[in-house]
């Protein structure tokens, strides 16, 4: 069973990690910087997945050429989602308040159970308000 995660920080990246193998060690945690890379995933493990997280902007990667590659969006992954029969709670997480909106909106017209959460404090938010959602998500329906 699977904890899906798209988030580009790697210090967001790190905390996130963490907190899973301490906590809920017993799920995998698969965490990806690109949405193409996690829809690919997603195709295959979605009925495997006990949650999704998704953050919606994403920086810029380096390319092997010198170009910067784009990875893409959350909103990418939750219109793919939206497509799909919902297996899990998705959590939204980011700054980005009209892409939250918007990822919530489609996630939920598709019938897929949604939580936002707003990261704030640099790093703090992911231990206080993050990983309780994810756990809530895994225990039971967030509501």
């Amino acid at each position: 069973m699977k904890i899906v995660i798209l988030e580009d920080n790697e210090e967001r990246q790190a905390v996130m990690r963490a907190c899973i193998a301490d906590r809920i060690y017993q799920y995998e945690a698969r965490i990806f910087d690109d949405a193409g890379e996690m829809i690919c995933f997603l195709r295959e493990h979605l009925a495997d997945t006990l949650v999704i997280s998704l953050d919606h902007d994403l920086e810029l990667k380096p390319g092997p050429d010198g170009h910067c590659i784009d990875p893409g969006t959350g909103r990418e992954v939750a219109d793919f989602l939206a497509d799909e029969e919902p297996v899990c709670p998705v959590i939204i997480h980011t700054t980005n308040s009209q892409a939250a909106v918007g990822m919530k909106r489609v996630l939920q017209e598709a019938h897929w159970k949604t939580r936002r959460i707003v990261p704030f404090d640099d790093l703090r938010w992911i231990e206080t308000d993050w990983f309780p959602a994810i756990r809530r998500a895994i225990v039971g329906p967030i509501r």
